[in-house]
């Protein structure tokens, strides 16, 4: 999803899923929307894509005051790199790394689907370990 409306999309997600009996939901959405990646790269992080935060903030508020059984991932800045390796944080607590390989994301959601109580109502930063620094190595 994208877009102004996030709000809205996420909105109109959580009826039709509540209105069919739908209960899992995997929401990816981004890292920075709590303000949660500290230093010198969380500033670039918030120069570079602050201003579209909001959006993805308030669409996450919509999943969580649901019912559903969601799990909120908000990945670190997305590679092609064929790899998996990844770390999670839970909300609250800082973001860790700059980048995430998106085929490390995707089988963090198969885990998910797998697993269908692992990390339920769970709000999860999703990273590759060891990769801090001031911005993404590719960047």
């Amino acid at each position: 999803m994208s877009g102004d409306d996030l709000e809205d999309q996420a909105k109109a997600i959580v009826d039709a899923m509540e209105s069919t009996g739908v209960k899992r939901l995997i929401f990816i959405s981004s890292l920075g929307i709590y303000d949660e990646v500290p230093g010198d790269f969380g500033k670039w992080n918030n120069r570079t894509i602050g201003e579209y935060l909001g959006p993805y903030r308030k669409s996450v508020d919509v999943i969580e005051a649901s019912n559903l059984d969601y799990t909120v991932l908000r990945p670190a800045w997305l590679t092609d790199y064929d790899e998996i390796e990844y770390e999670v944080t839970e909300k609250g607590e800082p973001f860790k790394g700059t980048e995430v390989s998106r085929k490390s994301v995707a089988v963090l959601v198969v885990k998910l689907i797998e697993s269908p109580d692992l990390h339920v109502r769970g709000n999860l930063g999703v990273n590759k370990p060891n990769t801090d620094g001031e911005k993404p190595a590719f960047y």
